[in-house]
């Protein structure tokens, strides 16, 4: 095994980490941003194989990132399951909603959703071909709890009040929708790695909005069900887990949902990660993703002390959220120079 991520992956402690970004094919780029435009919209860029595949190479290309993710969104499984999904120029993703047992009966069951993802596998495929023999292929879905609080909205919300109503009000409902999306998930990656995805992670990114044994039932559980489905599919896949906004709960993640990997966003230490998370194995993140848009000295010494934190273990260095549009892509360069060079 030479790929470092998967080195690091394994548990290994690498003398540099590797590193890749979340979001690293996207708007922040002009040649993401000319290529998008070629689409002609977001969506239409998710399901054209060959641009996907050219976005998420772009970066590969500017950076040598270690790894690749593969370019989609998690919105793409509720519109394979029969959910309508339309943009807002501007404001974001806009779904049918699911609020009521008759709604979630008009949904597809989760072995239905392949014919409408062909596309994204077909990207994989592409990618598995195209990437450098040294870039690893990162496979993705949003965790079960993150996309259910889309689909209950029906856009996204600022502390997912809507989904938290319906946990209180219908908790049937609720939670045949969390295992629907669950099994849709376990699907869904699973043919992300047939088609040659080496990782997959999963994106809880409201994770932080649950609480007590919330957190445990609807982000905990149903991520260590996905884990384990897949490891019982594909034993020599790892999968990343990233329960955002998680807190002292990312304690003992690892073992509670079986991930080979946990991925820190900056609302912890990395030196509190190091002592508390880090001894379950390989740890991914945690700079904040300002320092992207700001960069200089803060951005130089922060860098060095995550990597500096996380040295006496397994680490892929990387941030605690999405690059965000308004970056810098120097302050990137100077980024991977800065973990790269010391």
């Amino acid at each position: 095994m030479t790929k470092t991520i998967l080195r690091a992956l394994a548990g290994e402690t690498l003398p540099t980490p590797p590193i890749w970004m979340m979001r690293q094919a996207g708007r922040y780029l002009p040649e993401y941003r000319a290529t998008r435009a070629e689409a002609g919209d977001f969506l239409s860029l998710c399901y054209n194989s060959e641009l996907a595949a050219e976005v998420t190479l772009q970066p590969i290309r500017r950076y040598g990132f270690d790894a690749s993710i593969l370019f989609a969104d998690i919105l793409l499984l509720p519109q394979a399951l029969g959910a309508d999904l339309w943009f807002v120029t501007g404001e974001g993703p806009r779904l049918s909603t699911v609020t009521t047992a008759d709604d979630l009966k008009k949904l597809k069951p989760a072995t239905d959703i392949h014919d409408h993802l062909a596309p994204i596998y077909e990207t994989v495929k592409i990618l598995s071909r195209e990437l450098p023999d040294e870039t690893t292929l990162i496979g993705f879905a949003g965790a079960p709890w993150t996309v259910a609080t889309y689909m209950i909205a029906g856009q996204g919300t600022p502390d997912q009040g809507p989904a938290h109503a319906l946990k209180a009000e219908d908790k049937a409902t609720f939670e045949a929708l969390l295992d629907l999306i669950t099994e849709g998930t376990i699907d869904y990656l699973s043919k992300q790695i047939e088609a040659g995805a080496e990782v997959v992670k999963i994106f809880d990114s409201w994770a932080g909005s649950l609480k007590g044994d919330d957190f445990v039932n609807y982000a905990v559980k149903p991520a260590a069900k996905i884990t384990a489905a897949l490891k019982a599919r594909h034993p020599d896949t790892p999968v990343i887990a990233f329960p955002r906004g998680a807190g002292d709960k990312y304690v003992g993640l690892h073992e509670a949902i079986g991930a080979d990997c946990i991925a820190l966003d900056d609302g912890v230490t990395a030196d509190w990660a190091a002592a508390n998370v880090q001894t379950g194995g390989c740890v991914q993140g945690n700079l904040a993703s300002s320092h992207m848009v700001t960069g200089g000295d803060a951005l130089v010494s922060e860098t060095r002390k995550i990597v500096d934190a996380f040295k006496g273990g397994p680490h892929i260095f990387n941030l605690g959220h999405g690059i965000t549009p308004d970056a810098d892509p120097e302050n990137v360069q100077l980024m991977i120079d800065t973990v790269r060079g010391g």
